[in-house]
């Protein structure tokens, strides 16, 4: 029989090398479009603001995937904050676009998933990290 300790880790570890994958991988696309010319001309009618924001959320990405993979209750409010964040920021990419503002379909189809992604793992950390007594200190 699995302790339930096991169990809870698991998951746990599993949010967390997702939000620190995704992270990785945010910061590099990120990155790569902010800093490499060819690059941003190959994105096409980038957001700034929403890419901006998307780089540099890519850290607390990171930074939530760790404290989730050291069981710091921290960390599931980070992860709220993210999806909270992210939601705000999908919300005035919406206004950008409906008042005639360019963008790219796939901006439109990335933020939805990084919304879905950072709501699923908020409300998953809330279910296994709100009410654990088992805390791992770095």
């Amino acid at each position: 029989m699995k302790s339930p300790a096991l169990e809870h880790s698991r998951w746990v570890g599993a949010l967390a090398i997702v939000a620190i994958v995704f992270g990785l991988l945010t910061i590099l696309s990120g990155g790569r479009t902010l800093f490499d010319a060819d690059a941003r001309q190959l994105a096409g009618n980038y957001v700034a603001f929403v890419l901006w924001f998307n780089f540099l959320a890519g850290f607390a990405y990171v930074t939530a995937g760790v404290g989730l993979w050291f069981w710091q209750r921290w960390a599931m409010w980070l992860s709220f904050a993210i999806a909270a964040a992210t939601l705000l920021i999908f919300v005035a990419f919406g206004v950008q676009i409906w008042t005639g503002g360019s963008y790219e379909m796939r901006t439109v189809a990335a933020m939805g998933l990084r919304t879905i992604t950072w709501l699923v793992i908020s409300a998953a950390a809330y279910r296994k990290l709100a009410n654990t007594q088992y805390q791992v200190t770095v």
